[in-house]
């Protein structure tokens, strides 16, 4: 756990480089870097750099190397302050500044393993890559380690993969490993399709010599001279410095034919991906990747037996890869430290929605959801009630306020009928409608559905026309119920992952929020007024300022009256709901109900 925070003020004219890199390798030499959060901050009027230790709140001035080295050892790992250069002096203006920083919560319950190098190196030079400890677990790998004591390893952390399943990351490459087959692979999944989900973009553009280097250790573990990384060609940032760092890796001889003159050969190709969502399940990876059409297949055969060109394949996605460097460095009991028994380590979440603070967290498995909402991401914004919060993203469901208190973990969040997904949280305040939130997933896999099996296919379809007709007004309560015996055939009969959860927004909103089900169906009413077609305008008489300019904006000339002398009125079956009188009216005359 974190036990330290220290704020680094650096002025545009210090030396920065050298007082950063003096820090990190010093926290590194004690063995202080998973201990200690460093934060950079840079102030143009600054000119010498400052620090500030929290929480024992002891500020120092005119930082240097040797000042830099010297804090490490006698005022972090001793807890002694260095009284001959501390400087009670400073200036107050800049102590204030150190304080504000300190409140940035958003920091203070994360952990960053995976992201540790994300925003702090240059991506697209391989040097600052290897100045963060860079391609040293692989050397660790080839020099000292044999491959069955690799997977011991990675299988000792418990490590599960990163990508929604869950699955044990050791085990996986263990079954590969055991195959008798001359060829095999390992293929990077970085086909990141969930709505509101950006963890595995952050993570190609920030680190890219992570994975690389990852997938090198894969391919030495389970015999694979060969790796591939697919990743959608909406990610062209991504796209480009794996180019790049794929080019310069081999120009240091860290990637391509006898790495290292260790005697070990392993090349990276990069696949585009056309963007199906269904290609993030690994069968419809695997049959994109040889020039199929990209649809699930039966398993088993699972991939690890027999996966690309039928031969045995590792897939594990981007966050689970970058994971595996930090393992072999730092040992499966220091990953195990973090986390909880059956989920160890952290976890890498884009937090978004109806929220204050938005972004990408990575934290503690364990780490329960109500720290994530109100620690992290600081509450929902304009005082508005938090509702739910969606995991998951289209295969996962919503959690209410009632399991707030519940540890983040894969098991813990399937028990809450949710799961964790690749990491997307969305979360839903009081202006949400749960009902146009499971339709509006609905819709996402109705198009990106493949269409292979036909509970899937037709099923998908016959449920998205059923919550239109909700959401329309139209529904009943014998609607509601063949609404929910169709979910359940479609998740115990839909050939893939993808389709057995497609239901799962649905099953979800509708077990959490039903009476916001009934009330749309029993009283055609939406109470966060957002299905447009149960809405009711009216204009308040006593309110109409008679000045017609709702009139002039209104499409369908719903509204009337004459300008000056009576009150304006709505007409019910011209009125289409647009919402455009009420944005024009600047009295507050018009009612929406």
């Amino acid at each position: 756990m974190l036990e330290q925070r220290i704020h680094l003020a650096l002025g545009s004219q210090c030396n920065q480089d050298a007082v950063l890199h003096q820090l990190n390798a010093s926290l590194k030499k004690n063995r202080l870097d998973d201990r200690i959060q460093v934060y950079c901050h840079t102030l143009n009027d600054l000119q010498k750099p400052a620090c500030g230790i929290y929480p024992e709140r002891i500020f120092y001035e005119n930082i240097n190397e040797n000042l830099m080295r010297l804090l490490v050892e006698v005022q972090l790992l001793n807890k002694t302050p260095l009284e001959q250069f501390q400087q009670l002096k400073l200036d107050q203006s800049l102590i204030e500044r150190f304080d504000q920083w300190d409140k940035d919560r958003f920091f203070y319950k994360q952990t960053r393993i995976v992201l540790k190098n994300a925003g702090k190196i240059n991506p697209e030079d391989i040097q600052e890559a290897i100045a963060m400890d860079a391609y040293q677990a692989l050397v660790k790998a080839l020099t000292s380690m044999s491959p069955q004591e690799v997977l011991d390893e990675i299988t000792l952390s418990g490590l599960r993969g990163r990508g929604g399943g869950g699955f044990s990351t050791g085990r996986k490459w263990q079954v590969a490993h055991d195959q008798k087959s001359e060829i095999k692979y390992v293929i990077c999944n970085a086909d990141e399709g969930d709505p509101g989900a950006f963890m595995d973009r952050s993570l190609l553009e920030g680190d890219p010599h992570a994975i690389l280097e990852a997938m090198m250790i894969a391919g030495y573990a389970i015999g694979a001279k060969q790796g591939c990384i697919y990743v959608r060609a909406e990610y062209p940032v991504a796209v480009k410095r794996l180019e790049i760092a794929i080019h310069q890796a081999e120009n240091l001889g860290l990637l391509g034919k006898n790495i290292l003159d260790l005697g070990f050969d392993f090349s990276i190709e990069i696949r585009l991906g056309a963007g199906a969502f269904v290609c993030g399940e690994e069968t419809a990876l695997i049959a994109s990747i040889e020039g199929q059409r990209g649809t699930p297949n039966p398993k088993p055969p699972y991939p690890s037996v027999a996966g690309l060109w039928g031969k045995p394949t590792i897939i594990n996605n981007v966050e689970t890869l970058a994971n595996i460097p930090q393992i072999l460095l730092k040992g499966s009991k220091w990953f195990r430290s973090m986390g909880t028994a059956a989920s160890p380590g952290t976890k890498v979440f884009a937090l978004g929605g109806k929220i204050k603070q938005t972004g990408l967290i990575e934290v503690e498995m364990g780490l329960s959801l109500k720290e994530v909402i109100y620690d992290i991401g600081q509450g929902c914004g304009q005082n508005k009630i938090f509702k739910a919060m969606q995991t998951g993203g289209p295969s996962g469901g919503c959690i209410t306020r009632e399991d707030l208190d519940t540890p983040l973990g894969f098991d813990e969040l399937i028990q809450l009928g949710s799961m964790m997904g690749s990491g997307g949280m969305i979360v839903l305040d009081e202006d949400n409608c749960m009902v146009d939130v499971a339709r509006f997933y609905l819709d996402f896999i109705v198009e990106e559905s493949c269409g292979k099996c036909t509970p899937c296919r037709i099923g998908t379809k016959r449920l998205l026309e059923m919550l239109n007709k909700v959401t329309q007004g139209e529904g009943t309560l014998e609607l509601l119920d063949e609404m929910e015996e169709l979910a359940y055939y479609i998740k115990t009969s839909s050939l893939c992952g993808l389709g057995q959860t497609a239901p799962n927004p649905f099953l979800s909103t509708y077990h959490h929020f039903k009476d916001e089900y009934i009330r749309h169906v029993v009283d055609k009413k939406c109470d966060a007024k957002v299905c447009k077609a149960l809405l009711e305008y009216t204009i308040q008489a006593d309110l109409c300022k008679k000045c017609g300019l709702c009139a002039r904006a209104c499409p369908t000339y719903a509204i009337s009256g004459v300008v000056g002398r009576d009150p304006f009125t709505i007409d019910p079956n011209l009125c289409i709901r647009c919402g455009a009188c009420v944005l024009t009216c600047k009295f507050d005359a018009i009612k929406r109900q």
